[in-house]
């Protein structure tokens, strides 16, 4: 696992440690669980879903990338 120095205000992270410790979570655990949230993937994962959308749906391929890519632009949307 790749480890990674980020600058946030005292304030922030105050706040992150708060919500880390109210969830019973790491600080890490927290950022992975944002990074999902809004749909930040691997190309590995990226390409595992669109493999599974067109295996699911029968859709040619480029309609099954259209699919993902406007699955994934929902996900950010809703934040």
């Amino acid at each position: 696992m790749s480890r990674l120095t980020i600058t946030l205000s005292e304030a922030r992270y105050k706040a992150l440690k708060e919500a880390a410790v109210q969830r019973d979570k790491t600080i890490g655990q927290l950022i992975d669980e944002s990074l999902d949230f809004y749909g930040i993937k691997s190309r590995a994962d990226a390409r595992d879903l669109v493999r599974r959308a067109r295996a699911h749906s029968k859709l040619p391929d480029d309609q099954a990338l259209a699919v993902a890519q406007e699955h994934v632009r929902a996900v950010r949307r809703k934040s």
